[in-house]
């Protein structure tokens, strides 16, 4: 499953397969310089920090990124992100039958969550039948296991205290992959799936909000919820029954909350702070400063995620007002104001001055790490700027211009639209700046809004009170991840999403042929077990996509990280990131 992104960062731990790598939270540090004098090096704590606050504690029904997860929950599984090999976490071995359709999990002996009750089979048989596999429960992680073209789910069992079974309908490729999913507690939540609340709801849907006490969130991570101050900080602490013995090394981790990049800059610079991702408008000063400042910036290449721009394109209604007026959808919807308008956008000119230099334009919704990415070389289509072809496709939509130069529909009506992305992210608001100018050039009229997070969250996920939107998703190795964004039911499909449960119904959604395709496509892929066909798959979904443009994608910049040479252990790369491994990762003395 892929999440939505707050901002471009180089900050992973690849424990779970929904939290993959790429543009994901800016992670900087902010600290007292003096305590990193006085404390000694095994006691010091490692000092992040995020531009907003968590929106949920509850891992079933997060959708963004960042999170408290990477650091908290485990799964049966991990995948190694430097060499994509499958390997065991909170179960120590499988095995798997001759024709691949069952799949016997074999848990770590002894193992406990955080409040040191016993993690058991039947907390991996209640968190996929009971939360994951739950009609009455909206995650996105039911997405990623949904298997064929009827979408069944896998069945699973307690075979034993230490031994689970799953059973699939038929042959399900990314499968295991999909068990870094997290386990989550069946002493601690149970009760609140099964009682509901007055509408009928299961109280699940409430349950482990951000002002719930930390000590009631229960883990079986490194680490544990210490403490959670609203607009200053998440602090964690190290997990006693963590599984491995004598890890995590830093045994305090503090998330310090700082919504401006800039004042998380001024902390780096001097000299009292772990981490900074290094942003493209950073990296000339930091660069110079590496030998004074005592760190070193890590290049992790491409990153994984996804920018891009999207347009409102759902043509539903809620009760009896549509969601978007129905003057402009009629534009949004059609194929060639999309690609005009991708056309529009100078890539490379954002490149060049908002970026640095330090980034390749986007022109595919799947990361350039993943064997199933189809470069532009083999086929895939682009958009490289060309206003002559944006007006060409304008006029041939029926758009013209007037004696001003504004841009009118074939009615008469002046093509102006506003466009949101989440404020403080500096690099997304210049970003969002040039889109406003490049597409003045065409005669469209732009209003660009940046908005708080939540807020705009709120807006492209619940209430779908937007026209377009520039936002970002997190990426990886397995395309299925994204297996929520392609689906039409998915809770990211967002340039036409269906209401999820508990949200208001929507009349009149409709789905065109080419997103029927692209889902079909992608549950083919799951399917097909000889490699070669799996990339003629999704070689043909990314050919779909850039046709019909329900995304613009835009620059993949370079994954950059800061990191303070008195860290040592990590081993940083664009899928893990700077913490992948952070039970391994130690404060040394300066």
């Amino acid at each position: 499953m892929l999440r939505i992104s707050s901002l471009f960062s180089n900050f992973r731990r690849l424990r779970l397969p929904v939290i993959l790598a790429a543009i994901t939270a800016l992670i900087v540090a902010a600290c007292n310089p003096a305590n990193f004098r006085t404390e000694a090096a095994e006691t010091k704590p490692l000092i992040l920090s995020i531009l907003s606050d968590p929106k949920t504690f509850n891992y079933a029904l997060s959708q963004e990124s960042p999170n408290i997860f990477p650091y908290t929950f485990l799964g049966l599984t991990t995948q190694n992100p430097i060499t994509g090999e499958i390997e065991p976490e909170l179960a120590e071995s499988w095995k798997v039958s001759d024709d691949g359709l069952r799949f016997v999990f074999t848990l770590r002996d002894s193992l406990k969550w955080s409040d040191g009750k016993p993690l058991t089979a039947d907390d991996v048989a209640f968190t996929y039948n009971g939360i994951y596999f739950n009609k009455e429960i909206p995650t996105d992680t039911k997405d990623a296991f949904k298997i064929g073209e009827s979408g069944q789910l896998p069945k699973v069992r307690k075979l034993g205290d230490r031994e689970v079974e799953f059973t699939l309908p038929e042959p399900f490729r990314p499968f295991l992959q999909n068990m870094g999913t997290p386990i989550l507690p069946a002493h601690a939540l149970r009760e609140s799936v099964e009682t509901k609340d007055s509408e009928g709801k299961p109280l699940f849907l409430q349950k482990w909000s951000v002002d719930t006490p930390v000590d009631e969130i229960v883990t079986n991570g490194p680490y544990k919820l210490g403490r959670y101050n609203t607009t200053q900080r998440v602090v964690f602490e190290s997990n006693p029954y963590y599984w491995k013995k004598d890890k995590p090394l830093i045994k305090k981790v503090n998330w310090e909350i700082v919504e401006s990049q800039d004042t998380s800059l001024l902390q780096f610079r001097s000299g009292s702070l772990d981490y900074i991702g290094v942003t493209p408008d950073y990296f000339s000063l930091l660069k110079k400063e590496e030998k004074r400042g005592n760190f070193k910036i890590e290049n992790g290449g491409p990153a994984t995620g996804t920018s891009f721009v999207f347009f409102n394109l759902n043509k539903g209604s809620r009760n009896g007002k549509p969601l978007v007026d129905p003057i402009k959808s009629k534009w949004f919807n059609n194929k060639e104001f999309r690609q005009a308008v991708a056309y529009a956008i100078d890539r490379q000119t954002m490149i060049n001055n908002t970026f640095q230099g330090l980034g390749q334009t986007q022109d595919s919704p799947i990361s350039v790490q993943s064997p199933y990415y189809l470069s532009p070389e083999k086929g895939l289509k682009v958009y490289d700027y060309n206003l002559d072809k944006a007006r060409e496709l304008l006029k041939k939509a029926g758009f013209k211009s007037d004696s001003q130069g504004q841009l009118l529909d074939r009615d008469g009506n002046r093509v102006r639209f506003t466009l949101l992305t989440n404020s403080g992210n500096k690099i997304r608001e210049a970003m969002g700046a040039q889109i406003k100018s490049d597409l003045s050039k065409i005669g469209i009229q732009v209003d660009f809004t940046p908005l708080a997070w939540n807020t705009y969250l709120d807006k492209i996920s619940n209430s779908l009170d937007f026209e377009m939107a520039l936002l970002g998703l997190t990426g990886g190795l397995e395309p299925n991840d994204g297996a929520n964004v392609w689906k039409p039911e998915g809770g990211l499909h967002m340039f036409n999403q269906k209401p999820q449960a508990g949200q208001k119904p929507i009349e009149g959604w409709e789905v065109e042929p080419w997103e029927k395709e692209i889902a079909r496509l992608y549950v083919k892929a799951t399917q097909e077990l000889d490699e070669e066909k799996v990339k003629e798959i999704y070689g043909e979904t990314q050919k779909i996509t850039q046709e019909n443009l329900p995304f613009i994608y835009l620059v993949n910049p370079l994954s950059l990280g800061a990191i303070r040479n008195n860290i040592q252990g990590t081993k940083f790369n664009a899928i893990g990131g700077a913490f992948w491994n952070i039970e391994e990762v130690k404060i040394t003395k300066e």
